[in-house]
């Protein structure tokens, strides 16, 4: 069901890669809310995608991007801007990769390298995405400013590797960036703490599909879907959020709120040999010793 949210509004989004991309669905559910849209990910990945499908069903033009070079971004900006015969409301970034978690290497053998492309092009775009529209004043006021996270931001999840500290970096851009451009031009910037996803990105995680079934397990709304967290991202490029800045705000069915579920409980005993449910249930021994 459409509401015309985003009726008028126009928005850059970054990172939709074929039809599992959070951006793609993203892209969908604004323009069906009444924005127009510009697309754009690196040359390699509309290559290897199909976003040229997304941007045909959105009657829109994908330009490509390396997030990471300055030069591109300021490129990216200037067509936009071009296409939309002015500045525009609202930007996604949806940007991250490891090439430690590609290659392999965990969290205490990184390659360092390795490890300066991961916060460069997860992260470090963020801000140079952000700085650039900034200086080229290209964001009306009271514009809306996302980029996705997750939870492995605050929490240590294992397998999420070196992608935890590019998660906590961007987050903490959002609020340095969300300060400055709130000031001068009430535009707002905050980042989505999403469910564990199964996107192209997120397969290279290890263990991902044990991640979202324990997430699952313990989320009493269970995890949100790349549909669901479309949903949540059009609200923060609506009006109805014009005071909400500078915010990490958690979209994965109350995972983050959760110790320990019944569910998960049960789970987790099921794999456990009986001495050792027994031993945990009643440490002091049991109901009969009493």
């Amino acid at each position: 069901m459409a509401y015309n949210l985003l009726k008028g509004k126009k928005g850059l989004i970054f990172g939709a890669l074929n039809e599992q991309s959070i951006a793609w669905k993203v892209a969908e559910r604004a323009v069906e809310e009444g924005a127009e849209i510009v697309l754009t990910n690196t040359a390699v990945s509309i290559r290897m995608g199909t976003i040229g499908k997304l941007a045909e069903k959105c009657h829109t033009i994908v330009v490509p991007a390396d997030a990471t070079s300055v030069e591109d971004l300021e490129n990216l900006i200037d067509k936009t801007m071009e296409h939309f015969g002015g500045k525009f409301d609202f930007m996604l970034h949806s940007i991250g990769m490891s090439p430690n978690v590609r290659k392999g290497r965990t969290y205490d053998d990184l390659d360092y390298d390795y490890l300066a492309k991961t916060l460069d092009i997860s992260a470090i775009s963020f801000h140079k995405a952000i700085q650039v529209a900034r200086k080229k004043d290209a964001i009306n006021e009271w514009g809306s400013i996302v980029a996705l996270s997750y939870i492995a931001a605050q929490r240590t999840l294992y397998g999420y590797n070196d992608m935890a500290d590019a998660k906590a970096l961007l987050e903490s851009i959002a609020r340095s960036f969300g300060y400055i451009y709130g000031r001068e031009k009430h535009v707002r910037i905050n980042t989505v703490s999403q469910s564990p996803t199964q996107t192209t990105a997120g397969s290279g995680v290890l263990g991902l599909g044990d991640l979202m079934s324990f997430a699952e397990s313990m989320s009493p709304l269970g995890n949100a879907t790349a549909e669901d967290c479309a949903d949540y991202v059009l609200t923060l490029f609506s009006d109805l959020t014009r005071k909400v800045t500078m915010q990490n705000l958690y979209h994965d069915g109350g995972f983050s709120s959760m110790g320990m579920s019944r569910r998960a409980m049960k789970t987790y005993e099921k794999g456990m040999r009986f001495d050792d449910v027994h031993e945990h249930q009643y440490p002091f021994g049991g109901p009969e010793e009493k």
